[in-house]
Protein backbone atom coordinates (compact mmCIF):
# COMPACT_ATOMS: atom_id res chain seq x y z
CA UNK A 1 0.00 0.00 0.00
CA UNK A 2 1.14 3.35 -0.77
CA UNK A 3 2.40 5.33 2.34
CA UNK A 4 0.97 8.68 0.37
CA UNK A 5 -2.97 8.15 0.14
CA UNK A 6 -5.50 6.77 1.89
CA UNK A 7 -6.73 3.14 1.54
CA UNK A 8 -7.31 -0.13 3.35
CA UNK A 9 -4.26 -2.32 3.70
CA UNK A 10 -5.59 -5.34 2.33
CA UNK A 11 -2.79 -7.55 3.93
CA UNK A 12 -3.71 -6.54 7.63
CA UNK A 13 -7.50 -5.59 6.96
CA UNK A 14 -9.53 -7.79 8.73
CA UNK A 15 -12.40 -6.97 6.83
CA UNK A 16 -11.14 -7.81 3.74
CA UNK A 17 -9.69 -11.07 5.34
CA UNK A 18 -12.84 -12.11 6.17
CA UNK A 19 -14.58 -11.10 2.59
CA UNK A 20 -11.37 -13.59 1.70
CA UNK A 21 -12.04 -16.29 4.30
CA UNK A 22 -15.96 -16.11 3.06
CA UNK A 23 -15.20 -16.82 -0.30
CA UNK A 24 -12.79 -19.77 0.22
CA UNK A 25 -15.35 -21.59 2.50
CA UNK A 26 -18.34 -20.85 -0.32
CA UNK A 27 -16.01 -21.91 -3.50
CA UNK A 28 -15.13 -25.22 -1.10
CA UNK A 29 -18.30 -25.77 -0.02
CA UNK A 30 -19.61 -25.62 -3.94
CA UNK A 31 -16.91 -27.97 -4.79
CA UNK A 32 -18.10 -30.74 -2.56
CA UNK A 33 -21.84 -30.13 -2.86
CA UNK A 34 -21.70 -29.79 -6.61
CA UNK A 35 -21.18 -33.46 -7.57
CA UNK A 36 -24.84 -34.09 -5.30
CA UNK A 37 -26.42 -31.72 -7.64
CA UNK A 38 -26.23 -28.89 -5.17
CA UNK A 39 -24.97 -25.55 -4.61
CA UNK A 40 -24.55 -23.64 -1.39
CA UNK A 41 -27.93 -21.61 -1.51
CA UNK A 42 -29.70 -25.47 -2.38
CA UNK A 43 -28.47 -26.38 0.93
CA UNK A 44 -29.16 -23.81 2.89
CA UNK A 45 -32.28 -23.94 2.59
CA UNK A 46 -32.68 -27.40 3.61
CA UNK A 47 -30.77 -26.77 6.44
CA UNK A 48 -32.86 -24.12 7.21
CA UNK A 49 -35.81 -25.92 7.12
CA UNK A 50 -34.46 -29.24 8.86
CA UNK A 51 -33.84 -27.22 11.86
CA UNK A 52 -36.96 -24.63 11.67
CA UNK A 53 -39.53 -26.48 9.73
CA UNK A 54 -42.27 -24.00 8.33
CA UNK A 55 -40.30 -21.14 7.72
CA UNK A 56 -41.61 -19.02 4.87
CA UNK A 57 -39.69 -17.71 1.96
CA UNK A 58 -38.69 -14.32 2.87
CA UNK A 59 -37.52 -15.87 6.40
CA UNK A 60 -35.53 -18.69 4.45
CA UNK A 61 -34.20 -15.90 2.09
CA UNK A 62 -32.73 -13.87 5.31
CA UNK A 63 -31.44 -16.97 6.24
CA UNK A 64 -29.62 -17.72 3.16
CA UNK A 65 -28.74 -14.34 2.36
CA UNK A 66 -30.14 -14.25 -1.01
CA UNK A 67 -33.36 -12.24 -2.33
CA UNK A 68 -37.36 -13.79 -1.68
CA UNK A 69 -36.97 -13.71 -5.61
CA UNK A 70 -33.62 -16.18 -5.55
CA UNK A 71 -35.39 -18.11 -2.72
CA UNK A 72 -39.11 -18.06 -4.42
CA UNK A 73 -37.25 -19.80 -7.53
CA UNK A 74 -35.16 -22.23 -5.51
CA UNK A 75 -38.28 -23.06 -3.69
CA UNK A 76 -40.37 -24.21 -6.83
CA UNK A 77 -37.31 -25.92 -8.00
CA UNK A 78 -37.05 -27.77 -4.43
CA UNK A 79 -41.07 -28.28 -4.55
CA UNK A 80 -40.96 -29.71 -8.47
CA UNK A 81 -38.52 -31.55 -7.44
CA UNK A 82 -39.67 -33.38 -4.44
CA UNK A 83 -37.33 -32.27 -1.34
CA UNK A 84 -40.34 -29.73 -0.10
CA UNK A 85 -43.16 -29.52 0.16
CA UNK A 86 -45.82 -26.41 0.48
CA UNK A 87 -49.69 -26.39 1.21
CA UNK A 88 -51.76 -24.90 -1.68
CA UNK A 89 -53.16 -22.24 0.40
CA UNK A 90 -51.63 -20.43 3.28
CA UNK A 91 -52.60 -21.53 6.53
CA UNK A 92 -52.24 -18.27 7.41
CA UNK A 93 -51.90 -14.51 5.93
CA UNK A 94 -49.96 -15.07 2.29
CA UNK A 95 -46.37 -17.47 3.39
CA UNK A 96 -46.73 -21.03 2.02
CA UNK A 97 -44.82 -22.87 5.10
CA UNK A 98 -41.87 -25.39 3.43
CA UNK A 99 -41.62 -28.36 5.14
CA UNK A 100 -38.34 -31.07 3.54
CA UNK A 101 -39.79 -34.27 2.20
CA UNK A 102 -37.61 -37.75 2.99
CA UNK A 103 -36.27 -36.90 -0.53
CA UNK A 104 -35.14 -33.97 1.21
CA UNK A 105 -33.88 -35.30 4.43
CA UNK A 106 -32.01 -37.91 2.34
CA UNK A 107 -30.29 -35.30 0.19
CA UNK A 108 -29.40 -32.83 2.87
CA UNK A 109 -27.50 -35.69 4.98
CA UNK A 110 -25.45 -36.49 2.16
CA UNK A 111 -24.91 -32.64 1.57
CA UNK A 112 -24.46 -31.98 5.59
CA UNK A 113 -21.64 -34.71 5.76
CA UNK A 114 -19.91 -33.22 2.72
CA UNK A 115 -19.96 -29.61 4.25
CA UNK A 116 -18.78 -30.65 7.60
CA UNK A 117 -15.74 -31.89 5.78
CA UNK A 118 -15.28 -29.06 4.50
CA UNK A 119 -15.13 -27.23 7.89
CA UNK A 120 -13.36 -29.53 9.45
CA UNK A 121 -10.53 -29.00 6.83
CA UNK A 122 -10.87 -25.31 7.25
CA UNK A 123 -10.28 -25.15 11.18
CA UNK A 124 -7.53 -28.58 10.90
CA UNK A 125 -4.97 -25.93 11.63
CA UNK A 126 -6.60 -24.44 15.06
CA UNK A 127 -6.62 -25.88 18.62
CA UNK A 128 -10.03 -26.31 20.38
CA UNK A 129 -9.21 -23.00 22.20
CA UNK A 130 -8.21 -21.32 18.88
CA UNK A 131 -11.80 -22.29 17.58
CA UNK A 132 -13.64 -21.07 20.54
CA UNK A 133 -11.96 -18.13 20.38
CA UNK A 134 -12.62 -17.72 16.95
CA UNK A 135 -16.28 -18.20 17.69
CA UNK A 136 -16.35 -15.48 20.33
CA UNK A 137 -14.52 -12.94 18.29
CA UNK A 138 -16.71 -13.52 15.27
CA UNK A 139 -20.14 -13.16 17.19
CA UNK A 140 -18.65 -9.93 18.71
CA UNK A 141 -17.89 -8.54 14.97
CA UNK A 142 -21.49 -9.84 14.18
CA UNK A 143 -23.19 -8.10 17.10
CA UNK A 144 -20.67 -4.94 16.67
CA UNK A 145 -22.29 -4.42 13.25
CA UNK A 146 -25.86 -5.09 13.77
CA UNK A 147 -26.28 -2.74 16.96
CA UNK A 148 -27.17 0.52 16.04
CA UNK A 149 -24.35 2.70 15.02
CA UNK A 150 -26.90 6.20 16.92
Amino acid sequence: MSQDGPGVDLTTSLGYLLKEASSALRAAMEEVLRPLGMNVTHYSCLELLAQRPGLSNSELARGAFVTRQTMNVLLQALERDGFVTRPAEAPVGKALPARLTPRGRRSLEKATAAVRSVEIRMLSGLTETEQQAATRILRSMIRSLHDDPA
